[in-house]
């Protein structure tokens, strides 16, 4: 009934259309209470400018496409590069839908691309395609002891030994054996990307749209719920949050119907998820990443052909050019480089070099971060060297006629 009087509201026409998902099957936010239908909060100029769209598009019968990986062995799902010992190596675990999984076969998967950024990194990537959040609506079991799911409540439940990993993973012997090389109590960080087969799957954004009784069946609290598991596992591991990432939607006849700021299945818009993700990152106390709103990127309507396959999954450059923005969270945490590069890189996917380490310039990090440029020039940062007064005096001149050629252009 709630679902029927969220789309009666939404101003549209209602569409049955054939749309892209995640099929691959095979292999300082928000306030705490902004749930959806609250006013708009004070997002950056992204999501202002998407809100001004007057209309949503409610579709009913979303329908996955095939989206096949090559099959990723065992050895694929972890990448482990050498360190003096143990204690050295920073841990990473991954949870997520075919946005992670994606090139785990040929080692351009997010976790594998992160690790090559992140000095004495592991990363163990547990993610599987076409996977939610949410406990899935047609799972009769919410018993952890009888529940075989593979969606992230199911995940860490397995996990944690609540659940059978046996039988939550039976499909999935690369992504069992992964996990089974998992010590939590070494794990230094957990990211966790869901949302997108939330929303195709038609799962409430949170317990306020959920007819039921167990919360889990709702994007926001199953969230929540795994993340408080892990929490209890690794007590000290830091947890990054990612949002969903933007798209696009055609028609079976490739006509475009709208991206993920307008499309709505019922409940809300995939940006409607992205915002409870970051609720989610809030409320438990994470780290948020954004790859909805243009925070760090250029990933929208007029750059969507470049970062994205099929209007839904990350092209090559996608996964590289997110997997850097990513890899500043660990690398700034660790002591690896300093803050500014976290939050200064801004990539634009037309200029993007995926051979490039990104270092912000050097004036204007003496000048605004002063405390990191002293640590910096004291050589106290493995992935940002001291420099030179003449490489100072070079970024500034380099800077001046990049800014010179861009008035030119306009």
């Amino acid at each position: 009934m709630k679902r029927k009087l969220m789309a009666a509201m939404a101003v549209i026409s209602t569409i049955t259309i054939m749309i892209s998902g995640c099929g691959l099957k095979n292999n300082d936010v928000q306030t705490a209470n902004e749930y959806v239908g609250d006013e708009a909060s004070n997002e950056d100029s992204a999501e202002d400018d998407a809100a001004s769209v007057s209309s949503i598009v409610v579709m009913e019968g979303l329908a996955e496409p095939t989206f096949e990986e090559s099959s990723a062995s065992a050895s694929t799902s972890t990448v482990d590069k050498p360190a003096e010992s143990n204690e050295d190596q920073v841990v990473m675990v991954f949870f997520g839908d075919s946005q992670i999984a994606s090139g785990r076969g040929d080692g351009t998967d997010i976790p594998s691309l992160v690790s090559q950024r992140v000095p004495h990194s592991v990363v163990y990537n547990l993610a599987i395609g076409g996977t939610t959040a949410a406990l899935e609506a047609s799972s009769s079991s919410v018993d952890p002891a009888t529940m075989n799911s593979d969606s992230f409540i199911g995940m860490a439940y397995a996990y944690s030994g609540q659940a059978d990993r046996n039988a939550v993973l039976a499909s999935h012997p690369e992504v069992l054996e992964t996990m089974n090389k998992i010590d939590p109590a070494k794990v230094d960080y957990y990211v966790i990307e869901y949302g997108a087969n939330d929303f195709f799957s038609g799962n409430p954004i949170d317990y306020t749209q959920y007819d039921g009784d167990n919360k889990i069946h709702a994007y926001y609290d199953a969230m929540c719920s795994g993340i408080d598991i892990l929490k209890n596992m690794s007590p000290n591991a830091k947890i990054i949050v990612m949002t969903p990432f933007y798209g696009i939607y055609k028609d079976t006849n490739d006509t475009f119907i709208g991206d993920t700021y307008v499309v709505s299945n019922g409940y809300g818009t995939l940006a409607d998820y992205a915002k409870k993700a970051k609720n989610v990152s809030e409320d438990e106390g994470c780290i948020d990443f954004d790859g909805m709103f243009r925070e760090h990127s250029d990933l929208y309507l007029d750059t969507a052909e470049q970062y994205l396959i099929d209007g839904v999954h990350l092209t090559l450059t996608g996964r590289q050019i997110f997997a850097r923005l990513l890899a500043h969270i660990p690398n700034f945490y660790e002591g690896f480089e300093p803050y500014a590069y976290l939050e200064r890189d801004t990539i634009e996917i037309g200029k993007f070099d995926p051979d490039e380490y990104f270092r912000f310039r050097h004036d204007l990090m003496q000048q605004y971060y002063p405390e990191a440029w002293a640590k910096m020039q004291n050589g106290e940062y493995l992935l940002a060297p001291p420099v030179t007064q003449e490489e100072i005096e070079a970024s500034s001149v380099q800077a001046a006629n990049e800014s010179a050629q861009e008035q030119q252009q306009q």
